[in-house]
């Protein structure tokens, strides 16, 4: 064979039934990504359904129900004020302030306290 003519490769063929593929790093990691999310998503789901606790009941850890999960970052009481620091799936993170009372819908309630 001269340089330039390419070798001839082969791969074995995959047991019947298996399916096999290959992608870019990027797009792996992107696939990882998707994995892990969906893996906490899951893990995150209450087995007994959405809690409803007081915006001052809030803990570290507790992930709020809706569309985007948020997991609750920090929280504090000033009077009749709970500051909750929320963080997102992505890793953005803010505050925001609620009436003690404001009833805050979870998905997932971590066991313990404050």
């Amino acid at each position: 064979m001269s340089p330039t003519t390419p070798a001839p490769s082969s791969a074995p063929s995959p047991p019947t039934g298996e399916v096999r593929w290959s992608c870019t790093p990027a797009a792996a990691r992107e696939v990882a990504a998707a994995l892990v999310r969906a893996a906490e998503e899951a893990e995150n789901a209450s087995a007994e359904g959405p809690v409803t606790v007081r915006a001052d009941e809030l803990r570290r850890g507790d992930v709020r129900d809706g569309e985007r999960p948020m997991t609750v970052d920090g929280a504090r009481t000033d009077g009749s004020t709970a500051h909750i620091t929320w963080k997102s799936v992505e890793g953005r993170t803010w505050t925001q302030s609620y009436d003690v009372n404001t009833a805050i819908t979870l998905r997932r309630r971590l066991p313990g306290t404050r």
